[in-house]
């Protein structure tokens, strides 16, 4: 399976990064071949074209339709703020992974 490419937007793509660690390690415990990568918002028109995911910090969340707009083939999430807030790898993982199922299914 190809590796998919999933990209964390937030403010300044520093509070992501923590994050991103986490999910990096899980993903290889576990053997998900994805890609993590985390960003600036600024850059979601420029990055996102390549990611199979796009996923959003709860802190920008108000940008996501915005977001939307600007790649409409990709699916675009919010991170969920409790996981977040736990910088809870497994679990942003976990659901990005449904999150890259559910748009293939629907593609």
């Amino acid at each position: 399976m190809q590796k998919k490419k999933i990209y964390l937007f937030c403010s300044a793509g520093m509070s992501t990064s923590l994050l991103v660690t986490k999910m990096r390690a899980q993903a290889e415990k576990y053997e998900v071949p994805v890609e993590i990568e985390a960003f600036s918002e600024s850059l979601a028109s420029e990055k996102g074209k390549h990611a199979d995911l796009v996923l959003l910090g709860p802190q920008i969340a108000y940008m996501q339709a915005d977001i939307k707009r600007l790649l409409p083939t990709k699916p675009v999430e919010v991170i969920d703020s409790a996981l977040y807030g736990k910088v809870d790898g497994l679990g942003v993982l976990k659901a990005a992974v449904a999150a890259i199922k559910k748009a293939a299914a629907e593609s």
